[in-house]
C-alpha cells in the first residue's frame, strides 16, 4: 500500500466512484441523474421571472383581466349599481359629494360623482371592463390582418409586396384619430340587434384595430425577408411544400415572439385611444362607464372636487405602465442576443 497525500487521494478517489454493479456514489442506488436541456420556453420564462418589474406589471395585467371578466359579480358584492344616484350624498347648493376627497367613506370607496351621486368604484370598474375588451380585442384584429398581410407581402414578393407596402404607407400616414372621430360620429347608437354600449364597443373594436394592423405588418414583413432564404425554408420547398405550408407551419412559430412581444405592447396604446375617443364624446356614451368619458365629465370639476379626475387618471396611467413594463420584459426575456 502506497502511502502520502498521493495515496489518500487516491482512496478517497475510489470512494466517490460509482460501481454500476453496487450502486451509486457513497452506497446510494440507482442511476446518476441525467442532465437534462431547457426548452426556449423554459430559459424565456426563467429570464422572465429575474425581471421583477415585469413581474409585477405581469401579475397586475392579470389581476385588471380578472376584474374585467368579473365586474358584475365584483360590483354585486362589493359595489353598487352604476346608475343609481344618490342624491343625498350630495350637497344641494354646490352640487358636489358631501365630504373629503369626493365622499370617500367605507360604503363608497373611491367616493362619489358630483351632482349625480353615482359610485366612482363601480363605474372604474366596468370602465376597466370596457378598456380591456376593446383593447384586446382590438390588438387581436390587428394581429391576425398583420401577421396575414406582412407574411403575404415578405414571403411572395412581387406585385403582393407592393400593394401591401403601398397600402400600410398610406394608414400610417392616414390621419387615425380624424377618421375615428368622423367615423364613429354617423354611425348609429345601435344596429344589428346590440345595444349602445355593445354596438359602440363593436365599431371601436374594427376602427382601432383596422388602423393598427400596419404596425405589425411592417414587422412581420421585415423579419419573414431575412427568414424566406434560409435553410429550412429552402428544405420545404425542396420537399414540394405548397405556399400555405410554408406560410403557416414554417415561417408564422419563427415569428411568434416579435408577434407576441409587439401585441402586449399595443393593447395600451389601444386603451389610450378607446379613452381618448371617449374624452372626445365619440366613444362610449353616457350613461355607459369610460375611463375617457369620466375624465370628460370631471373637467368641470377639477377645481372643486379633483379626486373625481385623479382616480380614472390614475387607472389609465397604472393601466398602461404595467402593460408597458409586461411587454418589455417579455420582448427581453424572448430576445435570444439579450443574455
Amino acid at each position: 500500500m502506497v502511502s502520502g497525500p498521493g495515496a489518500s487521494l487516491s482512496e478517497e478517489s475510489t470512494h466517490d466512484v460509482a460501481d454500476p454493479a453496487e450502486g451509486g456514489v457513497n452506497g446510494t442506488t440507482g442511476k446518476a441523474k441525467a442532465i437534462e436541456g431547457r426548452s426556449l420556453r423554459q430559459i424565456a420564462w426563467r429570464r422572465f421571472k429575474r425581471d421583477k418589474v415585469a413581474m409585477a406589471g405581469g401579475v397586475f395585467v392579470g389581476f385588471l383581466v380578472l376584474v374585467a371578466i368579473f365586474a358584475t359579480p365584483i360590483v354585486s358584492l362589493i359595489g353598487h349599481p352604476i346608475d343609481a344616484f344618490n342624491n343625498d350624498l350630495i350637497d344641494p347648493t354646490l352640487g358636489l359629494p358631501i365630504g373629503s376627497f369626493g365622499g370617500i367613506s367605507g360604503e363608497h370607496w373611491l367616493g362619489v360623482e358630483p351632482t349625480s351621486g353615482r359610485d366612482v368604484f363601480s363605474r372604474i370598474i366596468f370602465g376597466a371592463q370596457t378598456s380591456i375588451i376593446v383593447a384586446f380585442l382590438a390588438a387581436t384584429v390587428s394581429t391576425i390582418m398583420g401577421a396575414i398581410l406582412g407574411l403575404a407581402a415578405g414571403f411572395l414578393g412581387g406585385w403582393v409586396d407592393t400593394t401591401v407596402s403601398r397600402i400600410m404607407d398610406f394608414l400610417l400616414a392616414f390621419p387615425q384619430l380624424l377618421f375615428s372621430i368622423a367615423l364613429v360620429s354617423v354611425l348609429p347608437d345601435s344596429f344589428f340587434g346590440l345595444d349602445g354600449r355593445v354596438s359602440r364597443m363593436a365599431v371601436l373594436i374594427g376602427v382601432i384595430g383596422f388602423f393598427g394592423w400596419p404596425y405589425i405588418g411592417r414587422i412581420v414583413r421585415g423579419q419573414v425577408l431575412s427568414l424566406r432564404e434560409r435553410e429550412f425554408i429552402e428544405a420545404s420547398r425542396s420537399l414540394g411544400a405548397r405556399t400555405g405550408r410554408i406560410l403557416f407551419r414554417e415561417l408564422l412559430p419563427n415569428l411568434a415572439a416579435p408577434i407576441l412581444v409587439y401585441t402586449t405592447l399595443i393593447i395600451p396604446t389601444n386603451i389610450i385611444t378607446e379613452a381618448s375617443l371617449s374624452f372626445l364624446g365619440v366613444g362610449i356614451e353616457a350613461p355607459n362607464p369610460s375611463w375617457g368619458g369620466m375624465l370628460y365629465d370631471a373637467k368641470s370639476y377639477y377645481q372643486s372636487d379633483p379626486m373625481y379626475m385623479v382616480i380614472p387618471g390614475v387607472c389609465i396611467f397604472i393601466t398602461v405602465l404595467a402593460f408597458n413594463l409586461f411587454g418589455d420584459g417579455l420582448r427581453d426575456a424572448l430576445d435570444p442576443k439579450a443574455h
